[in-house]
């Protein structure tokens, strides 16, 4: 299915070659894996999920709703991947991206993302992500929470989300 859905994003299968270019530039993918084998598999882990890339293919946003076995567990629907290349404001690709996602799971209640602080230029962590409106996952006395592994949790929970733009 390659039909405009938005302003920005057409949703794409996770095993188009232009989403594997593109994932294969994110600080996450893994190097070890050639590039055929991803296209094969696709950039995604199996079950629910949803693959998007701007129409001049500059952006990538990839959600997946499945079993997070991280530490601290995590539930909601999980932005896997963002990588920009484009002109156009992450955070407005990020909140684009959001709506889209809210409109196909209705139903739940957060999403989320894990943010490597060592592997980006930024001395933000996330902050595209905060000007889209999400915040660091904060435990009991309001500090940002990170996973076993060092990574920060920012996360958006539909209560507030911005209101989803009727299609």
């Amino acid at each position: 299915m390659r039909t405009l859905i938005d302003n920005y994003w057409i949703e794409v299968t996770k095993f188009d070659p232009r989403v594997v270019g593109l994932y294969e530039r994110h600080y996450s993918a893994r190097k070890n894996v050639p590039p055929s084998v991803r296209r094969r598999r696709g950039i995604l882990s199996p079950g629910e999920s949803m693959t998007l890339m701007t129409v001049d293919c500059k952006a990538l946003f990839a959600w997946r709703n499945g079993i997070d076995d991280c530490i601290p567990p995590q539930s909601g629907i999980n932005c896997a991947v963002f990588r920009n290349e484009g002109d156009v404001l992450s955070s407005k690709l990020i909140k684009e991206a959001d709506e889209m996602a809210w409109r196909r799971w209705p139903t739940e209640l957060r999403h989320y993302t894990y943010v490597n602080a060592d592997k980006i230029k930024s001395s933000h962590p996330g902050y595209c992500f905060r000007m889209a409106g999400w915040d660091y996952q904060r435990d009991e006395r309001g500090n940002p929470v990170k996973t076993k592994g060092g990574l920060y949790i920012l996360e958006i929970l539909a209560n507030e989300a911005p209101t989803v733009r009727e299609k």
